[in-house]
């Protein structure tokens, strides 16, 4: 056998073996649960919303890609039964959840009855939503940093708020003060990654709050390279075509205020340390400031909502680390112009949304979206909020978070950006 054979034989060994490998640590992730059958192909007309199974469009994918996808969908059969018991435990769940814990008892839930949009009014709404986020991708007349890089320009840090779901085909981009608790609950019920004595939870509102935002519950874009190494990027692009991928929106200055109220007016000891210290010492006349948020509670001392604008405008914050998340821009969290979102939902109009999403990923016998609070931020505080905020100061504000306004359909506040 010649040298040249050896070597072809030796590169089909090693192919061969990396597959393996990649088989035996599938269900390090979930991956044996392999699901397809939910994600909702894009609408191109009302009622054209229909599931994808699996096989279907993978002549577009590079021969890697299409190898590996139709890897995967051979796991569909023999998991399927699997699947069908799971869900049927999970359909004993109450349709009225107990609320156990203390924080979520004392902001309290809007159990209230909502009229839903039938389906056909949700369908055109998702249309409109969609259409006109990938005409202002695709428009020039709108800039922003990162537009125009492509999904592989996107470093892997910036991938940790895609919540991936196999069992069920689902991909979620989470954005803080915008119902992402009650999200992440549903991720967990549905992917099965959190135990309660051994059992998967059946009720999101079961699972305590602290493990809801523990980040070893969640599997995320950015956990693949980790995993899976060079085949990371890969396995991201085939379940971006295949599962159904979500979001849900805020207006993004109520989103600020309701960010400000959550992490500055209560007191919370990793805030005060980390952003309120810092804002005080720069924007206040304040020469001794308290070591702990209980000392400066207690002092009556707390930074302002001027304080805060002061510093989202102040150059040099971006310079020191990029905006926390809970303030970071949308398109930076979820990057709605690299990736082809299949539902858009919007805080504003949540319990419509929920529901019809829940429907579409025919999830919706398990159990139903946990409520919204009763003291959530609401659209008409912002006169009042912005009211001691300088008008320069409202307008660069606006500049700064121009896209979301924008990408999302929310209407430019010209109420606060005039005299």
């Amino acid at each position: 056998m010649t040298k040249a054979q050896l070597l072809r034989l030796s590169v089909v060994l090693v192919s061969i073996f990396m597959i393996l490998l990649i088989i035996v640590y599938w269900d390090n992730v979930g991956t044996a649960h392999f699901y397809l059958h939910t994600s909702v192909s894009r609408p191109q007309s009302p009622g054209a919303i229909s599931g994808i199974t699996a096989g279907e469009g993978w002549e577009t994918l590079p021969d890697v890609d299409e190898f590996l996808a139709k890897l995967l969908s051979s796991s569909l059969k023999q998991n399927s039964s699997v699947r069908r018991k799971t869900e049927q435990l999970l359909a004993q769940g109450s349709s009225k959840p107990v609320v156990s814990n203390l924080e979520e008892r004392v902001r309290g839930y809007d159990w209230s009855t909502h009229n839903a949009r039938n389906s056909l009014d949700q369908e055109k709404l998702q249309i409109e939503r969609q259409r006109m986020l990938r005409e202002f991708c695709a428009n020039s007349s709108l800039a922003f940093p990162t537009k125009e890089r492509s999904f592989d320009d996107i470093p892997n840090y910036e991938l940790n708020h895609l919540i991936v779901d196999d069992r069920h085909g689902v991909i979620y981009c989470y954005v803080p003060k915008v119902a992402c608790t009650n999200w992440k609950r549903v991720m967990i019920v549905l992917s099965e990654s959190l135990l309660d004595h051994g059992v998967p939870y059946r009720n999101p509102l079961d699972i305590p709050r602290e493990h809801v935002h523990n980040t070893s519950a969640h599997l995320t874009f950015n956990k693949f390279w980790r995993r899976y190494g060079k085949f990371s990027r890969h396995l991201m692009k085939i379940k971006l075509k295949k599962y159904t991928k979500f979001l849900f929106v805020r207006d993004p200055f109520v989103r600020l205020i309701s960010a400000f109220r959550s992490k500055f007016e209560l007191e919370n000891e990793e805030f005060y340390q980390r952003f309120a210290i810092p804002m005080l010492k720069l924007y206040s006349n304040h020469t001794t400031i308290p070591t702990s948020v209980r000392e400066a509670f207690a002092a009556g001392l707390k930074v302002s909502f001027s304080n805060f604008i002061q510093y989202l405008l102040d150059p040099r914050t971006e310079k020191m680390v990029p905006f926390n998340e809970h303030w970071r821009q949308i398109y930076r969290l979820c990057h709605p112009c690299q990736i082809d979102y299949d539902f858009i939902g919007k805080l504003e109009t949540l319990d419509e949304d929920a529901a019809y999403l829940l429907q579409l990923l025919k999830v919706d016998r398990l159990f139903r979206f946990p409520p919204s609070y009763r003291n959530r931020t609401a659209s008409s505080w912002e006169d009042d909020w912005f009211a001691k905020i300088p008008l320069a100061w409202r307008q660069q504000l606006y500049k700064l978070y121009e896209a979301d306004f924008v990408l999302f359909g929310y209407p430019k506040p010209e109420n606060l950006l005039k005299d």
